[in-house]
This record gives structure tokens, C-alpha cells and sequence, in this order.
């Protein structure tokens, strides 16, 4: 009981700084965080007892024999160990953590500098960095905010399709933009509506429009929250979990999966667990009990004007945006039959980056894009990517894939499909108290070891678990786009945490049976069988 006191004291504290920090304007929060004067943040009982646990867990596993592993996985196993978790219980920044395998892996010999450096510097980070400068542009020349408002026009005035408006201007943008940034552009034009719609129902009988009591505020918000997370998993730069589950598979199958392939799996998966998130939101868990608002728009429209005529910079940023995303969806079709094979997703996105740093601005010697916008790129996070593919790198190469698949082999024969709920439950319960990214790293070595023990193709588990760590719904601390509506005061989390469970209940199986039924259909793979490809880790 005692445990459980201090876990909820620990929430609160967390709701009650998140409130204290979204009392800043928003527009000026999604620029990113300003310099920390403190030496550090509060180390508390968790850090500390992974601080504890963490080498301890690296030093009992190293003295240990496992039989038909050989030394070198053992050691790629314990510093595994260490890694996550110091990752699981934030001992050190993520970021930090993540640089843990260029020091372990060479101190043990569990792998050389160079092999564990070299993904560091995979294609899939560049594939993402790309992908960030782009996206910062779109921010500097404040396009993001007029797609946005367009959206939100063309869907209506009614309260419900406000809402749903809302939610796929958010899905949308989070399909190329940090899922974060995207939250904090929409909550204050969200609030502003909140409080527009407030005083044209004010006198409606039982419509209170108090915080924490308004259906519709509650219900905007936490679509803001979960569009903004559920959009990102349409594409492979959407979230990192997505980068992560590409990289991997490339580092340790050497397989490729093209950006368009990704999107024709991924898009459904968004799009129809948005379309679950509006009906939940509206119909079950914040039911509106507002027929319709007269002149409901009006702010949307005046936010919308106040952007003016569209300018130099939005339209040449919007060209280059689109081009890439053209680009990266005909590569398939057009580049390899033309023999531009080597022309991949990564060289798009540079490409696009590139580009962005030549054009000409509308300011005398100035450029669309500069390094300084540039260099808000969240560079902690192509950290991570590097970790999770070297780590990963080095599961195949010293045979602890080969090791675990062998232990699993038992499994052969399970039900594949209840498999695939069990794994999209367990990473969505490991996400909403660790970082999605650490979470997907952590997961995808072990998801193809399991995978190929049973027998069956290492994507039928690995896609789930990375589509899953998504999926952070329940609480203010999973996810940033939940801490940042929490701090709006619209709502609870007694009312993120039900809404919340009301989502994750359709949004697991969903993603277990579109894996299981339609990814064969679209990427043309047999789940019930090992591929060629991977059972070389198993030889």
C-alpha cells in the first residue's frame, strides 16, 4: 500500500509541475526548452534504484553460465541488462543511456569500437534527420498552423466534427512532424475554441463549462492528445518507434522496407485508430450533450485570418514538403525501374533538407533555412535510434538471437494470433511508464529471437510491439501530447485514464489482427514460416 501511496504522490507531483509548465504560451514551447541553469533535476527513488540494479543486474549475468551462448552474447546480454534498465527507470537521461553499448560492448569484447559505432551512423538516422529539418521548416515559416486551420475549416461547425477536424489536422501533421511540437501548435488554438464554444453555451441547461466538468474541452484535448500519437504511426519518420523497427530489421535481416510499403501498412492503423479515438471520446467517454453551437468557427476563421496571405517562405517549404513525400511514394514504382535503385528514402530526405539551405528567402542574403533553426533537431533521439540498431547489431552477431530463439523453440505450434495480442499488450503496458523509443529498442532484438523460436517470420511480432509503443493513453506521463493537454486543466486523469483504457481496449486486437490478416496481404510475407533471410541468425 505503501508503494502504491508513493507511485500516486509521484503522479501528482507530475500533474501539478506539467500544470506549471503549459501556463506558458505553447507557441513559444514547441521552439523548445530553454537552458536549464540547475545542474540537474531531482534524483529520485527510481533513478536510484536503477542506479543500484542496473550494474548489479550486469555483474550476476556476466558470472553466470549459459549454456550454448557463447561469451561474447553473454556479454552483449548483461550490458543489455544495464541498459535497459537504467532506460526503464531514467537513472540518466535516455539519450545518455543510449551511449552505454560504445562502452560496454568494447570494455567486455562483446564487439569492437568500429562494428558498434557503425550503427550509429545508419542510413535510417539520417532517414530521420532529414525528416526533422524538414519538418522544423515547416514550423520557422509557420505552415504547420495554416494546414492545421484549413483542416479544421473544411470539416464543419458542429461540436463533433470540430473535434474530429481537430484530430485529423493533428494526425496529419504528426505524420512528418515530432508528435510533441504538433500537440503544442493545436492546444492553445484548441483552447481558444474551448473558449469561444464556452460562452455561446454557457446558458445551455446542464452545460457546465467549468474546467475538469466540460465535456467538449475534455474531449478536444484528449483528441489533440492521442491524434497527435496515433498519426505518427502512418509513416516511418512519424514516430521513432517506427525508425527504430525499420533500422533494426535492416541491421540485423538486411532487409529494406521502402517508405511507401511502411505507409501502406501504417496508414490504416492511424487513421482507423483515429476514427476509433472520436467515437470513444465523443460517444462514450465525454459525451458532448451539445446538439450544435451557432457561430462555432468564428475563432477558427479569425485565427485562420490572422495568418494573412500565404507567404514566399510557406509556399517554396510546402513545394519541397511535398515533392519529398511524392518522392518517397513513387521511389518504388519509378526510381528502381529507371535504375535509380541506390536513390532510397534516406537520399530523399537529405535531398529535401538539402534543398531547404539553397532557396533564396524573401529577406535580402537570407535562406528559407538556416542552422540554427536547424540544430533544434532532437539529436537525443538519432542517439537512441543508434543504440537500439547497435544493440540489435549485436544480438545477431555474437548468436544471442540464435540463443534465445533456441530456448523459445518450445513455443513452436502457439496460436500466432494470440501471440500477437499478448506482445501488443505487454509493449503497450511498458510504454505508458517508459519512453516509447527505449521501450521499441529494448523490444524488437527480443520480439525476432521470439519470433524465430516459434517457427514463424520475425515480423509478425516485431510489428506489433513497435506499432504498439504508440499506444501511451493512460496517463500524463506516458507520452508528451498527454502532458501537455493535462496541463490545459480540461481534464483529469481519473479522465485521461478511462478514456484511455476505452481506446487500448479495440486499439490492441485491431493492431494484432491487421498484422495478422491484412500486412501479409500488402507486403506479400508468410507469417507461418522462417524466410530464408533469417535463418542465418539460427544456423
Amino acid at each position: 500500500m505503501d508503494h502504491l501511496k508513493s507511485f500516486w504522490r509521484m503522479l501528482w507531483r507530475s500533474s501539478k509541475q506539467t500544470k506549471q509548465i503549459c501556463k506558458f504560451d505553447f507557441a513559444s514551447a514547441a521552439k523548445g526548452p530553454e537552458p536549464d541553469d540547475n545542474e540537474g533535476g531531482e534524483f529520485g527513488l527510481r533513478p536510484k534504484i536503477g542506479l543500484v540494479v542496473g550494474p548489479l543486474l550486469f555483474i550476476v549475468l556476466m558470472m553466470c553460465n549459459f549454456e550454448g551462448l557463447a561469451y561474447e552474447g553473454k556479454a552483449v546480454l548483461a550490458s543489455t541488462a544495464w541498459i535497459a534498465t537504467w532506460w526503464v527507470c531514467e537513472t540518466v537521461p535516455i539519450p545518455a543511456t543510449a551511449l552505454l553499448p560504445l562502452i560496454l560492448f568494447p570494455a567486455t569484447k562483446a564487439g569492437n569500437i568500429s562494428s558498434t559505432c557503425a550503427p550509429y551512423a545508419d542510413k535510417i538516422v539520417f532517414l530521420f534527420l532529414g525528416g526533422f529539418i524538414i519538418a522544423l521548416a515547416i514550423e520557422k515559416v509557420n505552415l504547420h498552423k495554416r494546414i492545421a486551420l484549413k483542416i479544421i475549416q473544411i470539416m464543419g461547425d458542429s461540436p463533433g466534427r470540430i473535434i474530429l477536424g481537430f484530430m485529423v489536422a493533428t494526425g496529419f501533421l504528426s505524420m512528418w512532424i515530432s508528435n510533441t511540437a504538433t500537440a503544442m501548435m493545436m492546444v492553445p488554438i484548441g483552447l481558444a475554441v474551448i473558449a469561444q464554444i464556452g460562452d455561446l453555451v454557457k446558458d445551455q441547461p446542464g452545460i457546465d463549462i467549468r474546467k475538469g466538468h466540460f465535456n467538449f474541452g475534455t474531449a478536444l484535448m484528449l483528441g489533440i492528445a492521442y491524434s497527435a500519437s496515433l498519426g505518427g504511426v502512418a509513416t516511418i519518420i512519424g514516430t521513432p518507434p517506427n525508425a527504430i523497427l525499420v533500422g533494426i530489421i535492416n541491421s540485423m535481416f538486411n532487409q529494406s522496407i521502402s517508405f511507401f510499403e511502411f505507409m501502406m501498412f501504417g496508414v490504416p492503423i492511424a487513421w482507423l485508430g483515429i476514427i476509433f479515438a472520436w467515437l470513444i471520446l465523443t460517444k462514450i467517454s465525454c459525451p458532448l450533450g451539445i446538439k450544435s453551437i451557432p457561430g462555432g468557427m468564428a475563432v477558427i476563421n479569425e485565427e485562420y485570418k490572422k495568418l494573412g496571405k500565404r507567404s514566399y517562405e510557406e509556399t517554396v517549404v510546402g513545394a519541397i514538403f511535398f515533392l519529398v513525400a511524392f518522392m518517397w511514394i513513387i521511389r518504388g514504382f519509378v526510381f528502381n525501374k529507371i535504375g535509380l535503385s541506390m536513390v532510397d528514402d534516406t537520399v530523399i530526405a537529405i535531398f529535401g533538407a538539402a534543398i531547404l539551405f539553397l532557396v533564396p528567402s524573401s529577406k535580402k542574403g537570407k535562406f528559407v533555412m538556416n542552422w540554427e533553426a536547424a540544430a533544434k533537431a532532437p539529436f537525443g533521439i538519432l542517439l537512441l535510434f543508434g543504440s537500439g540498431m547497435s544493440i540489435a547489431s549485436a544480438f545477431s552477431s555474437t548468436g544471442l538471437t540464435a540463443w534465445i530463439g533456441g530456448l523459445l523453440t518450445g513455443l513452436e505450434g502457439f496460436p500466432i494470433l494470440l501471440m500477437m495480442i499478448a506482445v501488443t499488450f505487454l509493449s503497450v503496458c511498458l510504454t505508458e511508464v517508459t519512453s516509447n523509443t527505449a521501450t521499441c529498442s529494448m523490444l524488437m532484438p527480443v520480439l525476432a529471437s521470439l519470433a524465430i523460436g516459434m517457427n514463424i517470420h520475425p515480423y509478425t511480432l516485431m510489428i506489433c510491439g513497435a506499432m504498439a509503443c504508440s499506444f501511451a493513453f493512460l496517463l500524463p506521463v506516458a507520452t508528451p501530447p498527454n502532458a501537455v493537454v493535462f496541463g490545459s486543466g480540461y481534464l483529469t486523469i481519473p479522465q485521461m485514464f478511462k478514456a484511455g483504457i476505452f481506446l487500448e481496449i479495440p486499439c490492441i486486437p485491431m493492431t494484432a489482427l491487421l498484422c495478422f490478416f491484412y500486412l501479409p496481404v500488402v507486403w506479400g510475407i508468410d507469417f507461418t514460416t522462417v524466410p530464408e533471410w533469417a535463418q542465418i541468425l539460427i544456423k
